[in-house]
């Protein structure tokens, strides 16, 4: 078995051929966990969990940038949904309400992320200062319902670390991760493992892979997107994770089926799930 820790199956890039995908998927005893970005994508991967059973699982929460929407300007993504990236407010109780399937086993994706942010001194104080107030309110639901983190962090390391440092928090995976050793040290010294995907082939983080403990590392696709290298142009699904868990394993000195169990292991005992 191998457990996509990050996946979007939920969303409008697989609207047409899902069921297909989730053909290829089971037939190579992939396990999926579906992330949510904002209330509509957590209820769809809910959803998507339940109807297809065994091995899908759903995380629930509100990405930061829709948390903080009203000061940049973000285009659209057809990949997710036909929509503009408007703000949504994070309301807490229906979230919870969410959470009663068995199927959420995580809070995420949370967290803060800089990369699109206002140009003027004042509002990119306001931007973060707002990422940073529904960031905490979701740490709250998540430790109120006693699951784990999923948190997104781009460009903005420094103070998510800072966050969780002061609230004691010490249960989650860093998805994606693409900062520098000694940030991925700093988490795993709190109890976090470190998100790794298809990134890595194009945005070099050898080093981190390197040295962090195999037991810290769980491996994801995000796909639709960020597909590995090998697999070209084309939109990514949780079959082509394998090449993710190749190149960690040539960069560890390692096989290929090691990744895979200790990564198995590690999202199991971290999500409660078997």
């Amino acid at each position: 078995m191998i457990i996509d820790t990050h996946s979007h199956l939920q969303f409008k890039a697989f609207e047409k051929d899902l069921p297909e995908v989730v053909k290829r998927t089971v037939a190579q005893n992939i396990w999926t966990i579906n992330v949510g970005t904002k209330y509509e994508t957590s209820k769809k991967a809910v959803e998507l969990a339940e109807k297809y059973g065994e091995g899908f699982f759903a995380a629930i929460g509100l990405h930061p940038i829709y948390a903080a929407a009203e000061f940049v300007k973000t285009k659209t993504d057809p990949d997710e949904g036909e929509f503009l990236i408007n703000e949504q407010s994070f309301e807490k109780e229906k979230y919870r309400q969410l959470a009663q399937s068995k199927k959420v086993i995580a809070i995420g994706e949370i967290g803060l992320d800089y990369y699109y942010k206002p140009k003027t001194t004042a509002k990119l104080q306001q931007f973060k200062e707002k990422q940073k107030q529904v960031f905490v309110q979701q740490l709250d639901l998540a430790k109120e319902l006693n699951l784990p983190l999923i948190l997104h962090c781009r460009m903005a390391h420094d103070d998510v670390i800072k966050i969780l440092q002061l609230r004691g928090e010490n249960r989650g995976v860093v998805h994606c991760f693409t900062g520098n050793l000694e940030q991925a040290q700093k988490y795993i010294a709190m109890g976090f493992c470190i998100g790794i995907n298809g990134i890595i082939f194009k945005f070099n983080i050898d080093e981190v892979i390197k040295k962090i403990p195999l037991e810290k590392i769980l491996i994801e696709t995000d796909c639709p997107y960020l597909t590995p290298g090998p697999e070209g142009d084309k939109r990514n699904e949780p079959i082509f994770i394998k090449h993710t868990i190749q190149r960690i394993a040539e960069l560890k000195n390692t096989t290929f089926q090691e990744v895979a169990d200790k990564t198995t292991q590690t999202a199991q005992k971290l999500f409660n799930i078997s």
